[in-house]
């Protein structure tokens, strides 16, 4: 699970960020005054998982062992997570290295 964060500059701005996210079926897991914390819950490509079950069913139960790894990993570790804050310094002190949108919308919609 890699995190992505996006500035904003108020909370106006947050706000609107967090709209174009969920439009693009993200969903919110916390919020704050400085920060909100988004998801998009990934489950794996579809036609995989279909041809790991008819290789399942026609050739070994390997492949649905295979097919349940993928969906796990997916749901998981590829699920992009995308913290949207006002803030300029993390709790370290160390300066924020922020993403772009574009970055955060290739990572929710790839296959693997």
């Amino acid at each position: 699970m890699k995190l992505f964060i996006l500035s904003a500059d108020n909370s106006k701005e947050m706000d609107e960020i967090s709209k174009e996210l969920s439009e693009k079926k993200f969903i919110t897991v916390e919020n704050g005054d400085k920060f909100i914390l988004m998801k998009k819950r990934r489950f794996g490509n579809i036609l995989i998982q279909i041809v790991c079950l008819l290789l399942a069913l026609s050739v070994s139960v390997l492949f649905l062992a295979i097919n349940l790894i993928y969906f796990t990993y997916s749901y998981l570790w590829a699920s992009p997570h995308v913290l949207i804050t006002t803030e300029k310094v993390g709790e370290d002190g160390e300066k924020l290295e922020f993403n772009s949108m574009d970055e955060v919308l290739d990572k929710a919609n790839a296959i693997l």
